[in-house]
């Protein structure tokens, strides 16, 4: 077990996250023709702590340490990376395993989860509303962002999402630095997902989260505001806009949100 970084790019993780599929095209013409597609795989990964079970997810299987260690952050199953000992992840019947290794004296926080998380969906399984709409972290922001970071930042994402290059059916969630650069990303089928992720690769490349902010090719949901709060990301940008419920929660943590627009990048908060 280790929670040493890993390379951050790496576009072999797309043809492991993805299978070939043969459909059939309908040009205008009527005439048809075969295709060959790559689609996303979607598998069951189940999520332990010290080997005792606690909640499976649907995910793609790929960069799973990276899941595993931001999933027990974002969550706040632990209070803090240093809490982990270390993380593995396996192949399964089925599916895949992640077991991740608590210090000693660290008790998970919060209850297992009953039932499966849907890739669409962060709160699956959550037996107590109060998980829901838990109290979100005050968040520091450290450097204001400017518009031309946001619109960078977009603009390259493209180029940091292997797998959707395949398939064209991931999210993507892109660490930038305050200029809008992109360092690295991470990919899922579920936006959340894929936060987790690049929360957890922030941890264990031990960069502070507060230095830069999160770029991201979904909606924003305020499950990802309670994510980004729970990993002290100041700012999240987002390609659609935040719901009514993202935009409070963001108020009370103190984060900001950028959205991409017809009329240019529009700042709430």
């Amino acid at each position: 077990m280790s929670l040493l970084g890993r390379p951050p790019e790496r576009d072999d993780v797309a043809p492991a996250a993805s299978r070939p599929a043969t459909g059939l095209v309908t040009r205008a013409d009527g005439s048809t023709a075969e295709v060959l597609w790559q689609i996303a795989e979607e598998v069951p990964v189940a999520l332990m702590f010290n080997s005792e079970p606690f909640a499976v997810m649907m995910a793609t299987p790929a960069d799973l340490e990276d899941f595993g260690v931001g999933f027990a952050l974002a969550e706040r199953i632990v209070p803090e990376a240093a809490a982990i000992a270390g993380v593995i992840a396996m192949p399964v019947d089925n599916g895949f395993c992640i077991d991740i290794a608590l210090r000693e004296g660290v008790i998970p926080r919060a209850a297992r989860r009953a039932i499966e998380g849907r890739s669409g969906c962060g709160l699956c399984g959550v037996e107590d509303i109060a998980e829901v709409l838990r109290p979100v972290r005050q968040v520091t922001r450290g450097f204001a962002l400017a518009e031309p970071a946001v619109r960078r930042a977009f603009e390259a994402l493209p180029a940091h999402q292997p797998m959707n290059r395949l398939n064209h059916s991931v999210h993507a969630a892109a660490w930038c630095d305050a200029s809008g650069q992109v360092h690295f990303a991470r990919e899922d089928v579920g936006r959340h997902n894929a936060l987790d992720k690049l929360i957890g690769a922030l941890a264990r490349q031990k960069i502070d989260p507060a230095s830069g902010f999160v770029a991201m090719t979904s909606r924003c949901s305020f499950e990802l505001v309670q994510k980004a709060a729970a990993a002290g990301i100041p700012y999240l940008a987002t390609i659609s806009a935040p719901t009514a419920l993202a935009l409070k929660l963001a108020g009370e943590a103190g984060i900001g949100l950028a959205v991409a627009s017809r009329e240019g990048i529009v700042f709430f908060g």
